[in-house]
């Protein structure tokens, strides 16, 4: 009788912490980071909320446009569904040294556009090989990463880019006009969402968020 007595408690104690560890790694503690079960996207959980981080694959990429943001120095891809306006993956960027809207080559501003004319990607062009010297001392380096997007805008020679010769400006300040990504992020950009024709909205420094914008 006590033998069956104290099998049946070992039992329970060890059902117990089973269900203890389970509700433990099924319940993702504050401040940690987590996958969802939607490909490729990164959620950070809190008892409250889940909140999505990073990236997401589009439903259909001819349905994406990108938002550049210089006061907040990201640059947004987002996806219309139906009547909404979903942002389905976020980058941080580097954008002109000066303030303000571009007005002349050579003025080190990133040219900006709007969501009623926005700016579309003219060309996605292999840089791998290409150089440029900044006038450092450095002489001509390699300087765009794997990937640029040339935008139509009134200058040529703006794109969205790698950042070879710098990737610690990104964040930042510290191009000649381009918007500049890490080299690993204008990979992801060109490989899941980017596009020929794809519109380009860049905001200025005092411009607020847009009605779709979270």
């Amino acid at each position: 009788m006590m033998r069956g007595l104290l099998l049946v408690f070992i039992m329970a104690c060890i059902c117990y912490g089973c269900i203890s560890k389970t509700n433990g790694a099924d319940k993702p503690k504050e401040g940690l980071v987590c996958y969802n079960n939607v490909e490729d996207t990164i959620v950070a959980s809190t008892e409250d909320s889940v909140v999505v981080v990073v990236n997401e694959k589009p439903q259909v990429r001819e349905h994406c446009f990108i938002v550049v943001s210089k006061m907040e120095h990201t640059l947004s891809v987002y996806e219309a569904r139906g009547n909404d306006t979903v942002k389905i993956a976020g980058f941080d960027c580097c954008l002109g040294k000066n303030y303000g809207d571009k007005q002349k080559r050579g003025d080190m501003k990133t040219p900006e556009s709007t969501l009623q004319n926005p700016f579309k990607i003219r060309s996605i062009e292999n840089s791998s090989w290409w150089t440029h010297d900044f006038g450092d001392g450095r002489g001509s380096i390699r300087a765009y990463g794997n990937w640029f997007m040339r935008l139509s805008s009134a200058f040529y020679g703006i794109g969205i880019h790698g950042s070879t010769n710098n990737e610690s400006s990104v964040p930042g300040r510290g191009s000649e006009g381009c918007i500049r990504l890490r080299d690993e992020d204008i990979e992801t950009l060109k490989v899941d969402y980017a596009f020929v024709g794809m519109k380009v909205i860049v905001k200025g420094e005092d411009e607020g968020k847009l009605s779709f914008e979270n």
